[in-house]
């Protein structure tokens, strides 16, 4: 790009003594305005200031193009406005450097379209391969038993191929016709196999209700040893049917554990010579479980914390039997303590997540980036007077800064 011109204003215009000011041009001298009461010195000064705007117009131009920031339609649209502004326009200075800066810049703009169509090529053959790559996924999948993985991840091929833009039809139609019959196969398997896993657990209802029904005859039985046999093989036989429908599986199971409750709670009634060790052994392990508990709830150094639960159960293991009602509430307790350690295992492996801080810090940079660009928006909005498109770019990163204070605050966190 040319340098704004460095030559006098005398160079290319005259004031005459009525203050009409005229240009020089190839095409020969025209007047452009009429000052009068003023010297010829501010007289010139004013319209070649409105040269030195028109200049500035021209280099921006220049600079947009080159870069890349304009289409080559609104390029061209441009160039024909600025040419316009040029051509008849009441301004001192060398006009003419101005027309021929404009008519260089089609090999440029003819140069810059030929790269645009590089570059949609080069987009269609990378859609091409994504969507080539995604109907390969979905044919696998449509032969898969991931029933509740393979669903959701349809789902997410599917927004992805949304999200894609358009390549030429024929190719588009048959790509799509391929994901569309995996899709439809996959759906119908699932639905068959569903199907047969309801009539299954149908099944696996009416072999349970006969279970139930063999129960309630052993449920008063006094014979121990035989009845607890019986017991043992008809929960064999309730493992073996497998899920009855999810709606009824819970109460079956719970009338079922009832009747067995019942009868070895009876049993149990008559060891009393275990008594007194058995109530032994659970002071023994409440009092061990109770030091545990505040011990270790609330978890701090979840390292420290499962070293002191291991030691615990080590020792809690090593107590003998307690009486049978009271195993539920200590094995709960155990879980409880457990689970407590696992939360703060999974909460620090969450808060240290790698892949997670890799993403919040791609978040902050993209974001970083997009706030860069506003403000080059804004500087060349202003240079050309753009208020309207300068607040346009204020806005946006107002938005853009406030997602990046969120994620900075999240990729904070990992640091903590």
């Amino acid at each position: 790009m040319d340098p704004m011109t460095s030559s006098s204003p005398a160079d290319f215009g005259r004031v005459d003594p009525d203050g009409t000011v005229y240009v020089r041009t190839a095409e020969g001298e025209r007047s452009v305005g009429q000052i009068p009461d003023v010297s010829a010195e501010e007289a010139l000064a004013f319209y070649t200031r409105r040269f030195e705007s028109l200049e500035l117009e021209v280099s921006l131009l220049e600079r947009r193009i080159a870069s890349g920031a304009l289409s080559p339609d609104e390029a061209r649209g441009s160039i024909n406005t600025v040419k316009g502004n040029v051509a008849g326009a009441n301004a001192v200075g060398d006009l003419d450097s101005l027309a021929t800066r404009l008519e260089a810049l089609a090999p440029v703009l003819a140069q810059a379209s030929e790269a645009r169509k590089a570059e949609r090529a080069k987009q269609a053959e990378e859609t091409k391969a994504t969507k080539e790559r995604m109907v390969a996924e979905a044919e696998q999948l449509a032969e898969s038993n991931d029933w509740r993985g393979g669903v959701n991840r349809f789902r997410s091929l599917l927004d992805e191929w949304k999200a894609l833009p358009r390549i030429d039809r024929a190719t588009d139609d048959s790509l799509w016709h391929r994901f569309s019959t995996a899709r439809t196969t996959y759906t119908r398997r699932r639905k068959a196999q569903f199907a047969e896993q309801a009539e299954r657990r149908e099944g696996a209802k009416r072999i349970k209700e006969q279970i139930i029904a063999e129960a309630r005859t052993l449920a008063d039985s006094t014979e121990w040893g035989p009845t607890s046999g019986a017991f043992r093989d008809l929960m064999a036989r309730w493992k073996a049917a497998g899920a009855a429908p999810r709606e009824v599986d819970d109460a079956l199971w719970a009338e079922f554990r009832g009747l067995q409750d019942q009868f070895f709670n009876a049993r149990q009634a008559t060891l009393s010579e275990q008594d007194a060790e058995f109530k032994a052994n659970l002071e023994a392990k409440e009092e061990l479980l109770g030091k545990a508990e505040a011990e270790i709830v609330p978890v701090g150094d979840v390292a420290e914390a499962r070293a002191a639960f291991r030691t615990f159960l080590e020792g809690y293991n090593a107590l003998g039997k307690v009486p049978r009602e009271s195993i539920r509430g200590l094995d709960n307790r155990v879980r409880a303590l457990e689970s407590a350690i696992r939360e703060a295992e999974d909460a620090e492996w969450k808060r240290t997540d790698p892949e997670a801080r890799s993403r919040a810090e791609e978040t902050v940079a993209m974001l970083s980036t997009e706030i860069d660009k506003l403000n080059e928006k804004i500087t060349k909005a202003e240079a050309r007077g753009d208020r309207k498109a300068a607040d346009k770019a204020r806005d946006s990163i107002n938005t853009y800064q406030t997602w990046l204070d969120q994620t900075r605050e999240t990729l904070a966190d990992f640091s903590r």
